[in-house]
Parts: structure tokens; sequence; C-alpha cells
């Protein structure tokens, strides 16, 4: 692919692993209009190094409850996909509203830092500001970072701080052609839509 594609941000012989904030992956791509083929995404990393792990994270409703969502987390788990989950959990505001709170920051970084002695690449998917001391402590023992999110909105959705500490920012527009879906959305992947617009926007 030479200059003009993901390969310039990687070394083939690199040991990499990803690590996907799943509702700040949708919100990217929601605001830059299209929707991600999960498995052209999988292959843009499997084919430009040696791909260790792929952890993709996301909070969902209680088992007993319908969560729209269910179907995608499915999938990706049988398609090379390591799922990390956690129960949604329920509050209410003043006024009645409801609202969830399903963070997975903590979970992202105990697995960013378990597997960085086994890495020479961290591919970390989220333009979450809190994460620039994880990015740290992960170049410190040699290990390089990359980072993925967006700025081409207004307002930027990774934080500069993060953006600033990573050895090196990929745009989630600049991927585009190569994880982009080219088919019309299967059923999961509108159930992944619907979860995101009920769950993802209230999360904190």
């Amino acid at each position: 692919m030479g200059n003009s594609g993901p390969g310039r941000w990687f070394h083939p012989n690199e040991r990499i692993a990803v690590f996907i904030d799943g509702a700040n992956l949708y919100q990217a791509a929601r605001a830059l209009a299209f929707d991600i083929d999960y498995r052209r995404f999988l292959d843009v990393f499997a084919s430009r190094g040696r791909l260790v792990r792929a952890y993709y994270y996301t909070a969902l409703l209680d088992e007993q409850e319908y969560s729209p969502i269910r179907p995608l987390v499915d999938w990706l788990d049988y398609n090379g996909y390591t799922m990390v989950t956690k129960p949604l959990k329920e509050f209410s505001q003043v006024g009645g509203r409801r609202k969830w709170k399903g963070n997975m920051d903590v979970d992202i970084a105990v697995d960013v830092m378990e597997l960085s002695p086994h890495l020479d690449h961290v591919v970390l998917v989220t333009g979450d500001g809190d994460f620039k001391r994880l990015v740290e402590a992960v170049q410190r023992r040699g290990v390089r970072v990359t980072t993925i999110s967006t700025i081409r909105t207004t307002p930027p959705l990774i934080a500069d701080e993060l953006r600033r500490q990573s050895d090196q920012f990929i745009d989630l527009a600049e991927l585009h052609p190569f994880i982009a879906r080219q088919r019309p959305p299967e059923p999961a992947a509108r159930r992944e839509e619907l979860a995101s617009e009920e769950e993802g926007e209230e999360l904190e």
C-alpha cells in the first residue's frame, strides 16, 4: 500500500494490540457519517503487523432486558475480537430523566498495562484525554502508542493532550477507504446504531 494507506504507520514485525473504546469509536464514526465494517477494521491491523489481540469494550443493558447491541457483541466475539463488557448502571436525574453509566476506562487501562510487556505497539481507539497518563506509562516501557479518533469535527473528538502524548495520531477519516462499510447496513449494524443512540449518548 506504500505511503498512501495505513501501512505507513506500522512496521511489519511489530507485535500490535488494539484497544477499542466502543462508544467512543461509534461517536467518531457517526460524526464522520460512515458505518464501520468491523471485519475490514480488524484486517487493517492484522495485515500490517503481528496482531496479538483486538479488544472491544462496551457496556450493556442488564441481560434480563433487551439490549440492541447484543447481536453485534456476539458477532465480534466470534470474529476475532476479545470482548470486554460490563452492565450499564441506570440512575435518575432531577426531573426523572433516565441516565446510564458504563465507563470502561479502568478496564482498558488494566488490559493495556498487563499486555504491554508483550507488545511493541499499542493502538488505542479513543479520544478521551484521561488516557494521557496511561500512554505515558506504556511509553516508559518502550512501547509505541498510536491513538485513533478524529479532529475533523467541531469540536475535535480527541483531547489535545492525548494527541500530543501519543507517538502518532491517525484520524479516523483517513481510515475511511479501508474500514467503511461497503454494503447496506446489516441488522446487527443497525442494532448497534440504535443501541449507541439509546445507551451511548447518556454515558459518563
